[in-house]
């Protein structure tokens, strides 16, 4: 699949695992736009089952509209039978595994970001601080002009998107 030109062209999506203060296991999912790499949602639950996966993705499609394909791996999250059923409402979903696509390495990219940002340096109590911390995160990833990414020339996610706006919505010079 080429570079998309647009938001909700293409949308990335992973897992990550964690572990609480008790020893609990722990599952973030993310999911990011590839045009602009803004950080579309972190869930962080002990168990993500494909129902939440499904509620996610449908929350962020009535947020942002309906993306034209999503990448994710080929793990045992993705394979189930409501999630297979659920994707026929899209026009195509692309399956890639991790090492047959250098397409992944921008969710895998900002899973490392997330990992070495917050996520390591901290021991959550409980999933509630947890995704707390993630979605105070979310925004400063996206937002924060102190932490521009330089994968897309140096500016926030959301600046990206404004200025594609802001250049697709100038009427051109005669």
């Amino acid at each position: 699949m080429a570079v998309p030109e647009k938001e909700n062209e293409c949308w990335s999506m992973d897992f990550m695992h964690d572990q609480l203060a008790d020893g609990r296991s722990c599952r973030l999912f993310n999911v990011i736009d590839d045009f602009n790499r803004e950080s579309l949602i972190i869930d962080a639950d002990i168990s993500l089952p494909p129902e939440r996966v499904i509620r996610s993705l449908e929350q962020i499609i009535e947020w942002k509209g309906k993306p034209k394909a999503i990448r994710c791996d080929n793990g045992p999250e993705y394979i189930s039978q409501k999630l297979a059923d659920w994707t026929e409402k899209w026009d195509y979903v692309v399956v890639y595994s991790t090492w047959q696509s250098a397409a992944r390495s921008d969710i895998e990219r900002f899973n490392r970001t997330v990992r070495y940002d917050w996520l390591s340096y901290y021991i959550y109590t409980d999933i509630e601080e947890l995704q707390d911390r993630a979605t105070r995160w979310l925004w400063t990833y996206n937002n924060d002009n102190e932490r521009p990414n330089m994968g897309i020339g140096g500016i926030t996610p959301i600046q990206k998107r404004r200025l594609t706006k802001c250049i697709n919505s100038t009427p051109e010079l005669h």
